[in-house]
């Protein structure tokens, strides 16, 4: 991100001294402030986030920093878009019940690492958090180090901003959900886990794809005709699992969806699944391939259950996932 800032309407703070200067005078005036962090790149998912913090607290922040820790060296840091001024531009148009977003922090990189960084895990020095036993399973098997930087960084924006309330999206249910167990058990005050919310997928009204920044790497053609096929999959097992399929059954459903839409794709398209798999939203364990849904609402109590997938489409690494159950008990909201 370039050190020179745009103009903008809403106040932008580049360094944690100048946010905490803002910052105390809202405890002096005794204002709630909710908070929505992003790596920029903004679309209406960010947005439904932003509008749900606004009708919630009396003051709004975002983040706005792609964070180095949660790349590998084979990702795609140097690419990632970033598009700072169209940002602030939504930002500046977004507005509910009169109340608009009241700051954003964009800090540097040497900003959030004072000991620096690099991408390599191994050669990284400084202060980094873990949150032990829940980063190797999901996402965490295809990108092992990924929640190691989400957890350091949200902890650090946390330190910084202060939030009374805090807004993530279900589209990364498992980053929302480690990081509300990362609250608890670091005893954190701001915000407290209870008020750590999972905002609903916003979707594509066309193709029920889950709006994300890495959708911007997709030709037209691959995000009408293939991109939706994550979707389409999920939403199979689903049906089969509220038929009282077993698991494996589930699976193997949604990865027909992803075979046949290959089939027809046929080399126009590089369609490949990385995984589909149904897991426990407490554990984030891969539940037993012979459980049915019958069985498992009844030995859990009625915990849902998390079901999720990503999927390749070209170069470009997709994620989705649908909460089988009752999802308000995660803490979904709307």
């Amino acid at each position: 991100m370039s050190t020179e800032l745009p103009q903008s309407s809403i106040p932008l703070f580049p360094t944690v001294a100048s946010y905490r200067e803002w910052r105390r005078n809202a405890y002096k005036e005794s204002k709630s402030v909710g908070f929505v962090a992003t790596m920029g790149a903004l679309h209406q998912g960010h947005l439904s986030l932003v509008r749900r913090s606004l009708a919630e607290n009396d003051l709004t922040v975002l983040s706005i920093f792609v964070n180095p820790a949660q790349f590998a060296p084979h990702e795609d840091l140097a690419t990632y878009p970033r598009t700072l001024p169209r940002d602030l531009e939504l930002l500046s148009e977004v507005s509910v019940s009169g109340r608009s977003p009241a700051a954003v922090f964009v800090p540097t990189v040497n900003e959030m690492y004072p000991s620096g960084i690099v991408l390599s895990v191994d050669q990284q020095k400084g202060t980094f958090v873990e949150v032990k036993g829940y980063g190797h399973q999901m996402e965490g098997r295809t990108r092992p180090a990924f929640f190691r930087g989400v957890a350091t960084v949200v902890t650090k924006l946390f330190n910084v901003i202060e939030p009374t309330r805090t807004y993530f999206g279900q589209k990364d249910i498992q980053q929302a959900l480690l990081l509300r167990k990362m609250t608890r058990d670091l005893l954190l005050s701001h915000p407290e886990p209870e008020n750590l919310f999972i905002v609903p997928t916003a979707r594509d009204p066309k193709t029920s794809l889950a709006l994300s920044s890495r959708n911007s790497y997709l030709t037209d053609h691959e995000r009408e005709n293939a991109a939706p096929a994550l979707y389409a999959a999920l939403d199979a097992a689903k049906s089969a699992w509220e038929s009282g399929a077993p698991k494996a059954e589930c699976i193997s459903r949604a990865q027909a969806v992803v075979e046949r839409k290959k089939a027809e794709l046929g080399d126009a398209v590089d369609l490949r699944l990385d995984y589909i798999d149904m897991n426990d939203p407490e554990s984030f364990d891969e539940l037993s391939p012979t459980v049915s849904r019958g069985e498992w609402e009844a030995d859990q109590e009625g915990r849902p259950v998390v079901l999720s997938g990503a999927m390749y489409v070209g170069k470009t690494r997709l994620i989705d996932n649908i909460v089988l159950g009752a999802r308000h008990t995660l803490g979904i909201v709307g």
